[in-house]
C-alpha cells in the first residue's frame, strides 16, 4: 500500500502552509481536472495510462527475454533522457544483491547491464574495451530514430559489432515507434528485433513500456508485478474525490505550493539507497513535463531537485532547513528495508555510542526520516511523506504510476500541455545544423544570426 501524509503541508502545521479553505477550493477544482486527463488518456495523449492493462505489449519483453536467456553477459542501453533514466531507476531499486525481484535463475545468471546515458567519449570507450561483443546484446531505444546522441552510440557500436565478424541481427535490438521513424525500417533491413513504444507514450512517461520492461525482463525483475503494482495505482487514481485519489494529492499539492505560497522547489528525499535514481526518474518527468510557456506568454513550472536520505542531511538539509523557504521536500519512507543489521552493544561509557546498542540500521534510517520532517516542519518548511510498505516491483510500479499521473494532473493546473517538450527543440535544432543534417537550414541562419563571442566578455590569457 502507497499512502502519502502531508500534515506537514497545512497552514496548522507550518507557516505559510496549505490552508483549509485552499484545499477545500482544490477539492471542488479536481474533478474537472481528473475528468480532462481521462479525456486525454481516451484520445491516446496521455496513452501512458493504459499501459498497465495492455497484456500484448508487455509480452513482447517478456518472450524476447525468454528467448535469449544465458546468451549474454552483458546488456547495453543505448539512449538518453527517459529512455535511459527509467531503466536506471528500475535496476537500482530492483535489482540488489541478496534482496531483489530477480528470479533463482537470474540471481546465477542475470547479465550486467550498462546504461550509456550520454555521448562523452570517456565513458563510451572504457564500457565498450571491456565489453565481449560476442556475448553482449545493445539495446537500441529511440521512438523516432533521430536522436542524435542514441543514433551516433548506434553507429559506434554498429561498427564494433561488424569489425568484429559478428552479426547484427544477433546483438541488436530496437525499441521505437510500431510504424515511423528510422529504426522500424532500418530494423527491417538489418534484421533485428524490434519492440513497440506505442505512439501515445513519450519517453519521459515509458518506462512501462518495453523502455524499461525490456532490460528489466532481462535482468530477471518480476515485470509482471510492476505493471500489477501500476494498475493498482491507476485504480485509485479513477476516483474524482481528490482525497481518495493518491496521484490527485500529490499534484495539487505540489501546484498550490508554488503558485500560492511560493514553494518553486519541489525536492524528492527517499529514504532508501535502491529508490536513489528513482529520484532522478522524477525530476525528469516533473521538469520536462511542466517547465512551459502557457498560452498566455507566461512561464510556468516548479522545479524539482533530487535528494538522498541519510545522505543529504548532512549536505543539502542545511539549506531547505535554513536557506530561502521556497521548497517542499517529499520524503519516500519505507517500512520494510528487507535484511537487517542490529548496531551492537558496546563502550556504554561513550555516550557518544553507547544508545546506538541493540538498534538496527533500518530503524535508526526511518527514525532519521522522521526527525527530518519534523526539524523542518519546525522550522516552517512545507514537507510531506510517502510511505510504501518496501521496495519490490509492485510498490516501484505504484510509485511511478502515481508520479506519472501527477504530472498530467499537474499540467492541467498549470494550463500547459504535460506531454510535449518544445523547449528542447530548439537546440536540437541548431545541432544539426552545426553538423550539416539536411533539412536544418532555417536553423542554421538563425544560428547565423545569434551575436558573436564579444572578446571584451570573454577571458583569455
Amino acid at each position: 500500500m502507497i499512502s502519502i501524509d502531508f500534515t506537514n503541508m497545512m497552514a496548522s502545521a507550518v507557516d505559510n502552509g496549505i490552508t483549509d479553505a485552499e484545499w477545500e477550493d482544490a477539492h471542488g477544482a479536481f474533478a474537472a481536472i481528473h475528468n480532462n486527463v481521462t479525456a486525454q488518456r481516451n484520445d491516446g495523449v496521455a496513452d501512458f495510462m493504459n499501459l498497465p492493462r495492455n497484456a500484448p505489449l508487455l509480452q513482447q519483453s517478456i518472450d524476447f527475454a525468454g528467448r535469449v536467456r544465458g546468451r549474454y553477459d552483458d546488456v547495453v542501453i543505448l539512449g538518453i533522457g527517459g529512455s535511459a533514466l527509467g531503466p536506471i531507476a528500475l535496476k537500482t531499486a530492483l535489482c540488489r544483491s541478496g534482496w531483489n525481484e530477480l528470479t533463482v535463475e537470474a540471481r546465477s545468471g542475470a547479465p550486467r547491464l550498462h546504461v550509456l546515458d550520454n555521448i562523452d567519449p570517456v565513458t563510451i570507450v572504457a564500457v565498450l574495451d571491456r565489453l565481449k561483443l560476442d556475448r553482449t546484446l545493445f539495446i537500441v531505444t529511440s521512438k523516432s530514430g533521430g536522436t542524435a546522441e542514441t543514433m551516433s552510440q548506434f553507429l559506434i557500436a554498429h561498427d564494433r559489432v561488424t569489425t568484429a565478424g559478428l552479426a547484427v541481427a544477433d546483438h541488436f535490438v530496437f525499441v521505437t515507434d510500431p510504424k515511423n521513424g528510422a529504426l522500424r525500417p532500418l530494423a527491417q533491413e538489418l534484421s533485428v528485433p524490434a519492440l513497440d513504444i506505442p505512439p501515445g507514450v513519450g519517453g519521459r512517461y515509458s518506462v512501462l513500456t518495453p523502455v524499461g520492461t525490456l532490460p528489466a525482463a532481462l535482468l530477471g525483475i518480476n515485470v509482471r508485478e510492476l505493471l500489477l503494482g501500476a494498475g493498482e495505482m491507476l485504480d485509485r487514481c479513477e476516483s474524482t474525490e481528490l482525497s481518495d485519489n493518491p496521484a490527485g494529492v500529490l499534484g495539487s499539492l505540489f501546484y498550490m505550493s508554488d503558485v500560492r505560497h511560493g514553494r518553486v522547489i519541489d525536492v524528492l528525499m527517499p529514504y532508501s539507497d535502491p529508490l536513489r535514481d528513482f529520484a532522478a526518474w522524477f525530476v525528469q518527468l516533473w521538469a520536462e513535463s511542466l517547465g512551459k510557456h502557457r498560452a498566455d506568454g507566461k512561464s510556468v513550472g516548479s522545479t524539482p531537485l533530487p535528494a538522498l536520505g541519510s545522505t543529504d542531511q548532512h549536505s543539502q538539509v542545511q539549506s531547505f532547513m535554513e536557506g530561502p523557504a521556497n521548497k517542499v521536500v517529499a520524503f519516500i519512507a519505507v517500512e520494510d528495508h528487507g535484511p537487517d543489521i542490529i548496531i551492537p552493544t558496546a563502550f556504554p561509557h561513550v555516550t557518544e555510542l553507547g544508545y546506538l546498542g541493540g538498534h538496527s540500521l533500518s530503524e535508526l534510517l526511518n527514525i532519521e526520516q522522521r526527525a527530518t520532517a519534523g526539524a523542518l516542519a519546525k522550522r516552517g518548511r512545507s514537507n510531506l511523506t510517502v510511505r510504501i510498505e518496501k521496495v519490490d516491483a509492485h510498490h516501484v510500479g505504484g510509485l511511478m504510476m502515481m508520479f506519472e499521473i501527477a504530472t498530467a494532473y499537474a499540467g492541467q493546473m498549470y494550463g500547459v500541455n504535460a506531454f510535449n517538450q518544445p523547449g528542447v527543440e530548439l537546440g536540437k535544432q541548431f545541432a544539426y545544423a552545426l553538423l550539416g543534417r539536411p533539412g536544418a537550414e532555417a536553423a542554421k541562419a538563425q544560428w547565423d544570426a545569434l551575436p558573436k563571442p564579444d572578446p571584451r566578455w570573454s577571458q583569455s590569457r
